[in-house]
């Protein structure tokens, strides 16, 4: 082997070492470079990950928020269909009409215009510029307040409009919500609802509810006192017929009677003695429609003269529910009468009619002795008392009240309808 031959094998040697070195490195470097990748593929996908880990957690803020709003909603509707867990609301004001309720309204909303108009029902704490420019600054941030007063007062307007007896708390919720949720929103802003504002506004609820209740209160008194007129009204156009008639009939007999005593003076001695006894039978009836004649003068003298009565009607109302109310009409039992209209389903059954010069008075005096057995315990116009028959004639002896209580009522119609029921339950028992 030549010299030459010699070097070109080390050259080639050498080269194929330095080719096998380099596919050593260039493999080692594809590793790498493909370890690398894995590395920025997984540091990627970390980020999509977190990103969409943030995207959850907002969708699930938003989510916690969409609740609460749910449930303050539910617990609103629950709140309309029963009483407040901690009792009925207690008044705030005792204004003693609908008018001033509406007077004092008129006022509470005259100062939340005021607050308006001297822009601090909605303040803003920051004094903005837009474009460098304070006066377009100004001009942003009043159109932010009107939106938060508009917003604010359009909401509270829709709740209040929805108040009643039972749900005034929930209301009065509902209206710190919207409060507190506009006011979250005028944060970026540096924008706040005023707090006094909203004592202004729940005020004006407070006020809007005890009107409502104070005019229902008023209706049912001018209802009551319409009934009483219109019972007034009756007793006197029968006091006045019952005046006319006993004129008629006193008339009458008089002259039947003169009538007599001259036949008795022309008659026979055999015949004076019958026409004696028509003469006594005359004058008995004469003095029987004298006597009519002045108790119905003396009823008409007597303005407050009537007659409480105590009625049942267990068909109705069940055992030991009586209703004790007053007339002054003639004939009380045409009262009964009405009242055993259709409006309920059985005829009400009189346990006691007590005659009194002062009516009126003698039945406040029985509703106050039994207030606290109230069958309605709010409206104390209402009648119906649950109370025995026992309780109420010892009260009627307490106070010298004098009349005959009938203990056990016929109830007719009802004890009738009970049977019919029986026999038809009878009937399908036998047929099962």
């Amino acid at each position: 082997m030549t010299t030459l031959e010699l070097v070109l094998s080390v050259v080639i040697v050498a080269l194929v070492l330095v080719i096998v070195r380099l596919l050593k490195t260039w493999a080692s470097w594809k590793k790498e470079l493909s370890r690398f990748q894995k590395i920025v593929d997984l540091e990627a996908e970390e980020t999509k990950v977190e990103k969409s880990v943030s995207e959850l957690r907002a969708t699930r803020k938003k989510l916690e928020g969409t609740i609460t709003e749910i449930q303050s909603q539910v617990s609103s509707l629950e709140d309309d269909l029963t009483l407040q867990k901690h009792g009925l609301y207690e008044p705030k004001y005792d204004f003693g009409t609908a008018e001033r309720y509406k007077s004092e309204i008129g006022k509470i909303r005259d100062s939340q215009k005021e607050m308006i108009r001297a822009k601090t029902a909605v303040v803003c704490k920051v004094d903005w510029t837009v474009s460098g420019s304070k006066a377009k600054g100004t001009q942003m941030t009043n159109k932010y307040i009107r939106l938060m007063a508009r917003a604010f007062n359009g909401e509270c307007d829709s709740i209040i409009s929805k108040v009643k007896y039972n749900n005034i708390a929930s209301i009065e919720n509902r209206i710190e919500s919207a409060y507190n949720a506009i006011n979250k929103l005028g944060e970026s802003h540096h924008c706040a609802i005023n707090s006094r504002y909203l004592k202004l506004k729940c005020d004006e609820l407070y006020l809007v509810h005890e009107y409502q209740e104070q005019l229902q209160d008023e209706k049912e008194e001018a209802r009551q006192i319409r009934e009483r007129i219109r019972d007034e009204e009756r007793a006197q156009r029968e006091l006045a017929k019952a005046q006319n008639d006993a004129d008629k009939e006193t008339e009458r007999y008089e002259r039947a009677l003169a009538k007599a005593r001259n036949e008795v003076e022309i008659a026979t001695i055999e015949e004076q003695a019958a026409m004696q006894a028509e003469v006594d039978r005359l004058n008995e009836l004469l003095q029987e429609a004298q006597a009519k004649k002045e108790r119905a003068i003396s009823r008409a003298q007597l303005t407050r003269s009537g007659h409480v009565y105590v009625l049942s009607n267990i068909g109705a109302f069940g055992e030991n529910v009586y209703k004790i109310g007053m007339t002054r009409r003639l004939e009380p039992d045409d009262r009964v009468k009405e009242l055993s209209g259709p409006a309920v389903p059985f005829r009400f059954d009189v346990h006691a009619m007590i005659y009194s010069d002062d009516a009126p008075a003698l039945e406040t005096l029985l509703h106050n002795k039994l207030e606290r057995q109230s069958v309605n315990r709010i409206n104390k116009r209402k009648e119906f008392f649950n109370v025995t028959l026992e309780e109420i004639e010892k009260i009627c002896t307490d106070i010298d009240a004098k009349a005959d209580f009938i203990r056990v009522p016929e109830a007719e119609e009802f004890r009738k309808t009970q049977a019919i029921l029986a026999e038809e339950q009878l009937q399908l028992t036998d047929m099962g």
